[in-house]
């Protein structure tokens, strides 16, 4: 049986899909890329909600595994709203690649007043709390887009996903990664999550030997979090976890947009959804709950 795996055509999302495919070659299954465009490929209006276009480059290739069209979907974790979808089971978190962000300038230098590239309500608030004196500007496109503004002036610095650059291995003269201090990931960033439906023991089985333990803990932990913030991928909420020697031990930060309020937390408990609860309780009494309802849609 060869699996069919569901991919945006992107050559990000191409990337991550050859990933698993190679994965499952190296595991004695068989599988090809379904290649499909998304609503969001196609364009959306220019006023759109940004908590609204992930779901527009997720909801085709999930309709198409829920339909049978497809086997596998392969998704950058961060993508994915805090629940899972009816039916439907993130079979398989490989291991996670970095989970950091990355700051890319034209020239090494990031100077007061100058302007610094991103679409993210976190990468923004995160930005302005770090450096007051710079100007974030709301700048989209896939990798090699927003690579291109940046040399010709657009902006004079951009924030990326570190595991987006490595996955498509490309390498800017002057990329520096930000700290967990300086800039909290997204719940999910750097993990590949691989849906398949509930009821398929084929795929479920084919995907096993692809579950990295410690990722999955560590994304069961934040889109945990996020659940219990009432969250969505689009929201200012930073969320990193890790397995430690006690269980799991997690950052999170929710943020203002404007980067002069914020509620942080780091916290360590023995599971993830207790390291989550915990650190819901903190954010909350840190003002979390009036922050995201400020900007929820």
């Amino acid at each position: 049986m060869k699996l069919r795996i569901g991919t945006r055509r992107s050559q990000l999302a191409l990337a991550q899909a050859r990933e698993v495919a190679d994965a499952l070659a190296a595991a004695g299954a068989d599988a090809e890329l379904v290649p499909m465009e998304t609503s969001g490929d196609r364009g959306v209006p220019r006023s759109s909600d940004p908590a609204g276009l992930k779901g527009l480059f997720v909801a085709e290739i999930v309709r198409a595994l829920r339909e049978g069209e497809v086997d596998l979907a392969v998704h950058s974790a961060k993508d994915l709203p805090a629940t899972d979808e009816e039916g439907l089971a993130i079979a398989a978190v490989p291991e996670r690649a970095s989970p950091l962000d990355v700051l890319v300038t034209r020239d090494g230098e990031l100077r007061p007043g100058q302007v610094v590239g991103t679409s993210s309500l976190r990468r923004k608030a995160q930005v302005l709390r770090w450096r007051s004196d710079v100007l974030p500007k709301d700048l989209r496109g896939n990798v090699d887009t927003r690579l291109r503004k940046l040399g010709d002036g657009e902006v004079d610095a951009l924030v990326l996903a570190a595991a987006g650059l490595l996955r498509l291995r490309v390498v800017p003269e002057h990329a520096a990664p930000m700290s967990i201090a300086e800039m909290v990931p997204a719940p999910g960033q750097g993990c590949l999550a691989v849906q398949a439906r509930a009821d398929d023991r084929d795929a479920l089985e084919a995907l096993a030997p692809l579950d990295h333990g410690p990722s999955r803990t560590a994304l069961e932990a934040e889109r945990a979090l996020m659940a219990r913030l009432g969250g969505g991928c689009a929201l200012p909420l930073g969320a990193f976890a890790e397995v430690t020697e006690a269980g799991v031990r997690m950052t999170a930060i929710v943020l203002t947009p404007d980067g002069g309020r914020e509620a942080r937390t780091r916290v360590e408990a023995a599971t993830p959804s207790e390291a989550a609860e915990l650190a819901a309780l903190d954010l909350l009494a840190g003002g979390a709950e009036e922050i995201l309802a400020a900007v929820r849609p």
